[in-house]
C-alpha cells in the first residue's frame, strides 16, 4: 500500500516509519491466521488456576522478551488472572522458590534457545508444572519441553522490521499481541464486569471512570427534602441549610413529587414567593438516574444539552428516591 503523503520519498523517515508499521502489522496478521487449538488449550489451562487458591500464572522471559513478559504479567493481573513476572536469571539464584507446583509457567523466547531459560524449564519438568511456550522455533529446547506451544510465525512470513533482521521488532510486537489475546480471552471467559475491573484499578483514570453514582451520591439526612404541603419559605431554608442547590419535594407516600432548584427560584421570583406553596414552583419531572449506573453517565446526562447544563440528578433505585448526585461531585471525582 502506498502512503498518500509519501509520493516518491522512498528513503525518508516517514517512509521508514510506514514500512515498519506495515511489516509489524503483517506479522500480526500472519500470527492471527496461524492461531490454532493450542491457543484454546492455553486459555483452558490458565483459566483453571482460578480454581486453585494461591495458584498463579508465572510469566518469564529474557532480554526484550523479558520486557514483553513483564507487560503481559501486568495486563493479565489487571484483567483478573493472577499473574507475576519471574526473571529467568534470578530464578537460577533463588527465585525458583516463587514458583509452586500449582502454578503455570508461560515462557517467552523468540528463538527458544536462550541458555538462561534452562534452569526454569528444568524446574517445571522436575515438579510437573505446566509449561506454556511462546516461541517461533518448534525445534528449540523451550518448544520441545513445553506442554502447550504457542507458535509465532518467522521470516519470510513475518520478518523483523529491522533492515538487518536482528533487532527484535516484529517478533516482540507479535508476542505482545498474542499475550493480549490470551488476557482478553481469559477476561471474557471469566465474565469480568466493569465493577470487578475497577477493583484492580482503584487509582488513576481507569478507576475514576468506573466510579458508580452510588459511590458519589448524597443520601439520608444530607438530602434536602420537604413534604408537598410545605411553603416556599421552608424550601429556601432547606436550600440554604443543605447547600446542594435544590430541594426534593415528597408526596404523602414519601415518593418524589418534584424538585425545586435555584433556577426555579429565579423563574418564580415575586414579592409573594415565600408564601407560595412549594408545589406551584417545583419542577414535576426532574431528570433521574439509577444508583448503579456509572457516574460518568450521570455527568453525560447533566452536560448533554449544550447551553443547558443540569446541576444535579435525582438518584433512584427500583423507582424509589435514594439520593442526589451533582455535576460538582462528578467534577471533583475527576471524571471530566
Amino acid at each position: 500500500m502506498t502512503h498518500p503523503v509519501l509520493k516518491d520519498q522512498d528513503t525518508s523517515d516517514l517512509a521508514c516509519g510506514v514500512r515498519v508499521l506495515e511489516t509489524e502489522a503483517a506479522g500480526i496478521k500472519a500470527l492471527a491466521a496461524g492461531l490454532d487449538e493450542s491457543f484454546s488449550r492455553a486459555v483452558e489451562a490458565v483459566a483453571a488456576i482460578r480454581k486453585t487458591p494461591g495458584a498463579r500464572l508465572i510469566v518469564a522471559g529474557i532480554g526484550k522478551s523479558g520486557h514483553i513478559a513483564r507487560k503481559l504479567a501486568a495486563t493479565l493481573a489487571s484483567t483478573g488472572t493472577p499473574a507475576m513476572f519471574v526473571h529467568p536469571g534470578e530464578a537460577s539464584h533463588g527465585d525458583l522458590g516463587m514458583v509452586t507446583p500449582n502454578d503455570i509457567v508461560l515462557m517467552l523466547s523468540y528463538s527458544g534457545g536462550n541458555a538462561e531459560l534452562s534452569d526454569l524449564i528444568h524446574y517445571t519438568r522436575r515438579f510437573g508444572i505446566t509449561l506454556i511456550s511462546m516461541t517461533s522455533n518448534p525445534d528449540s529446547p523451550l518448544a520441545r519441553h513445553a506442554d502447550i506451544r504457542l507458535m509465532l510465525p518467522r521470516a519470510p512470513e513475518a520478518p523483523e522490521a529491522c533492515p538487518n533482521g536482528l533487532a527484535p521488532t516484529t517478533s516482540t510486537t507479535m508476542m505482545l499481541a498474542l499475550g493480549d489475546a490470551l488476557a482478553v480471552a481469559l477476561l471474557e471467559r471469566a465474565g469480568l464486569t466493569p465493577e470487578q475491573f475497577k477493583v484492580f484499578h482503584p487509582g488513576g483514570k481507569l478507576g475514576r471512570k468506573l466510579v458508580t453514582v452510588r459511590e458519589l451520591m448524597h443520601t439520608g439526612e444530607n438530602l434536602p427534602t420537604l413534604p408537598d404541603t410545605a411553603a416556599m419559605d421552608q424550601a429556601i431554608l432547606a436550600l440554604s441549610e443543605k447547600n446542594l442547590g435544590c430541594v426534593l419535594v415528597l408526596d404523602s407516600k414519601g415518593d418524589l413529587a418534584g424538585i425545586v432548584t435555584d433556577g426555579d427560584l429565579k423563574r418564580h421570583m415575586a414579592p409573594n414567593l415565600l408564601q407560595k406553596p412549594v408545589v406551584t414552583v417545583m419542577s414535576r419531572s426532574p431528570k433521574t438516574i439509577e444508583a448503579d449506573q456509572l457516574a460518568v453517565e450521570a455527568m453525560n446526562v447533566m452536560t448533554g444539552t449544550p447551553g443547558r447544563y443540569l446541576t444535579s440528578l435525582v438518584v433512584l433505585e427500583k423507582g424509589r428516591l435514594i439520593g442526589l448526585i451533582r455535576l460538582q461531585d462528578c467534577l471533583q471525582a475527576g471524571l471530566a
